[in-house]
């Protein structure tokens, strides 16, 4: 597995750790859906800048997204046995 292919399944796995979709990603770390799709996708190499972006909102460190994981999804929040649909993690309770 090539560093490409490690990147897109750490970012993969942890964007579905956090509920989000490629959009609602793209957005927040201000780059184009069609970029996060083509990088979990394995298609582009990432600039040092857009990766510090995806773990800021990912609220991960950019090397995890970059380390070769034994069990990745345990380190983005993902039990084991997880399928490809959203996870239904809920969000913290507001205090109000």
């Amino acid at each position: 597995m090539d560093i490409r292919e490690i990147l897109a399944s750490n970012l993969r796995l942890a964007r579905r750790a956090k509920g989000l979709s490629q959009e609602e990603l793209a957005y927040r770390a201000e780059i184009d859906r069609t970029y996060v799709s083509a990088l979990e996708r394995s298609r582009y190499a990432v600039s040092i800048d857009v990766l510090a972006r995806l773990a800021r909102v990912l609220d991960v460190e950019a090397a995890d997204l970059l380390r070769r994981q034994s069990a990745p999804a345990k380190k983005f929040g993902l039990g084991a046995g997880t399928s490809n649909r959203k996870q239904l993690r809920q969000p913290p309770q507001r205090k109000d």
